[in-house]
């Protein structure tokens, strides 16, 4: 976006996207990013494929309301395309952006939000987000106030004390609309960490914070 002279702003934490920025969305997320993914995984031995939310309409969405430009709601996930390709045996490496049901345009779509709504869709037993803070903490700035498991009827009270703040709070929602769908636990986990996700499901004293 520097580079072709757009202006990066945001709206309420959530990024302003016009018809020049939703190309750019497009073109970097479902093109770049999504195939440098697919490759690294393919190099690690894995077998993936790079799919985005408008690949036989994975994610339908509508302009959400507010002043946000080209910035839409999920109204609908079809996960067939994803089914597909882990019954293939297929790693699925999906952008976010999609499709519009409610006008003639791609819609950039919260990366957490629709990674939660399509853990629903899909019935799975786990939703795990990576971030780059350790998980829920009591005093933001010490990592070492991590807050290891929540329940989704704590969560309301967390974010009456301030504990569940910023950022945080479209992340904990997040997973919280999952356990609500079906999904039986999740965990928001910091991507710095080496084998985070492996700390995690496989030790007792975890890397991150677990809600369910």
């Amino acid at each position: 976006m520097d580079r072709l002279g757009l202006e990066t702003r945001f709206v309420d934490g959530l990024r302003y996207t016009d018809a020049e920025t939703m190309a750019v969305v497009q073109g970097v997320l479902c093109g770049k990013v999504n195939k440098d993914l697919v490759a690294t995984i393919m190099r690690k031995g894995g077998s993936a494929i790079g799919l985005c939310g408008l690949d036989g309409k994975l994610f339908e969405a509508v302009k959400m309301d507010g002043d946000y430009g080209l910035v839409g709601e999920i109204t609908k996930v079809n996960p067939e395309v994803v089914l597909q390709a882990i019954n293939e045996g297929q790693i699925p490496v999906v952008a976010t952006v999609a499709f519009g049901v409610d006008d003639d345009t791609s819609y950039n779509v919260n990366a957490d939000t629709a990674a939660a709504k399509l853990a629903v869709a899909l019935g799975a037993e786990k939703l795990i987000l990576l971030t780059n803070t350790r998980g829920v903490l009591w005093e933001k700035d010490d990592e070492d106030t991590l807050i290891k498991q929540i329940s989704v009827d704590e969560i309301e009270g967390l974010r009456a004390q301030g504990v569940v703040a910023g950022g945080m709070i479209p992340k904990v929602e997040c997973c919280a609309d999952a356990v609500k769908g079906g999904v039986r636990r999740t965990h928001i986990l910091d991507g710095r960490i080496p084998h985070s996700i492996l700390v995690e499901m496989l030790t007792n004293e975890g890397a991150g914070t677990m809600i369910c």
